[in-house]
């Protein structure tokens, strides 16, 4: 496996060199530096991948904490460039979707508790609550997240696809999913393409997202100069220069900016999940 690239100063890049945190007082470690690399790679060489990756990265995904110790989800490894074709399609027509070697399917799981619970004849009726909803989408995620970190440890990259809840009955059916089983997000996963140089985002400042004993709101200013620092990071990209704060905006303006996933909540009931 390749090892990771890594810059020089990963903290200052993380706040596109503005205002970062202070300097930790110890040396940052292989863990910290992986986590503040990352970048969401959306192009992948032709390199395969190592024949035994996918157990690596489930065993690392089920590494991750697990709310109760329910292990409320499930992982489908999808291959076959046909699926991958389909899903492609449902996903918003996301090329790296089709062209990734591997797709991983993080799946928000109450099917297996509740066919456990039948097996020992043993009711279940908190499954139809919107807490065992989030509990499932959140073990999802907390797997997902050491996957990735895993994975871009040994030099993969991957990317988060969320549009897989743009049509969340046909991934679904694509995947033979049963009621109560919902793809939250999918991951493509490969060696990044060589050839494409992938910057590292910066994030808002801390001083917008950490609160100290209770919530303040953002500074308008602060917003300001986060719009700053990201536009030079999209312009680098070759990417547009809109404003985060107007395309955070414009992603949240009403039901028609979501999507499709407007529907999502009667799709979910419709697929098994109560969501009392």
């Amino acid at each position: 496996m390749h090892p990771p690239d890594v810059p020089t100063n990963p903290l200052a890049a993380r706040y596109g060199g503005g205002a970062t945190p202070p300097a930790p007082a110890f040396a940052l470690n292989t863990a910290l530096e992986t986590i503040l690399n990352h970048r969401s790679i959306r192009r992948f060489s032709a390199e395969p991948l190592p024949v035994d990756v996918l157990d690596l990265l489930v065993a690392a995904a089920q590494s991750a904490p697990s709310t109760s110790n329910l292990q409320a989800f499930s992982i489908v490894a999808v291959e076959d460039s046909g699926r991958k074709a389909r899903l492609s399609k449902l996903a918003a027509n996301q090329r790296h979707v089709a062209e990734a070697p591997l797709l991983l399917m993080f799946v928000a799981d109450l099917a297996r508790l509740r066919g456990i619970a039948a097996d020992i004849n043993e009711p279940c009726e908190g499954l139809d609550y919107t807490e065992s909803f989030l509990v499932a989408v959140a073990d999802a995620a907390f797997a997902a997240q050491n996957c990735l970190i895993a994975l871009e440890s040994t030099g993969l990259g991957a990317c988060y696809i969320g549009a897989m809840r743009n049509h969340p009955q046909e991934v679904a059916d694509e995947l033979g999913l049963p009621p109560g089983a919902f793809v939250a997000f999918g991951m493509t996963i490969g060696y990044p393409d060589p050839q494409v140089a992938t910057g590292i985002k910066p994030r808002l400042p801390q001083s917008i997202v950490l609160h100290r004993e209770r919530y303040a709101p953002a500074q308008a200013d602060e917003v300001a100069a986060y719009d700053d620092a990201l536009r030079v990071f999209r312009l680098d990209q070759l990417m547009s220069d809109i404003a985060w704060s107007r395309q955070a905006t414009d992603r949240v303006r009403g039901p028609g900016s979501l999507m499709g996933r407007h529907v999502l909540r009667e799709v979910l009931q419709a697929h098994g999940f109560g969501l009392k």
